[in-house]
C-alpha cells in the first residue's frame, strides 16, 4: 500500500475502524490506490456521517421531543 493512502488512513480513526472490519480493503487499496475516494464513501454510508444522515438524525430526535412534548401536557 503507498504511503499517501496509509497516511490517509491513520488521519481518520473511521477508516481504521471500517478497513479492520472489512479487510477486503486492504487488497483493493493496494492493488488500486484510485479506489480510496470509493472507500471513502462507502465509510459516510455505513458509519452514517453524510449530511442526509446528520439531518435524517436531527429530524428524528426532533419528533421524538415533540411526540414526548404532546404527551405531557
Amino acid at each position: 500500500m503507498s504511503l499517501d493512502i496509509q497516511f490517509k488512513l491513520k488521519s481518520n480513526p473511521n477508516y481504521i475502524k471500517y478497513i479492520r472490519e472489512n479487510s477486503h480493503w486492504y487488497k483493493l487499496l493496494t492493488r488500486n490506490p484510485n479506489l480510496f475516494n470509493d472507500f471513502k464513501e462507502e465509510v459516510k454510508i455505513n458509519y452514517k456521517l453524510r449530511p442526509i444522515d446528520k439531518l435524517n438524525n436531527a429530524l428524528t430526535t426532533i419528533e421524538m421531543l415533540q411526540s414526548i412534548m404532546s404527551t405531557m401536557k
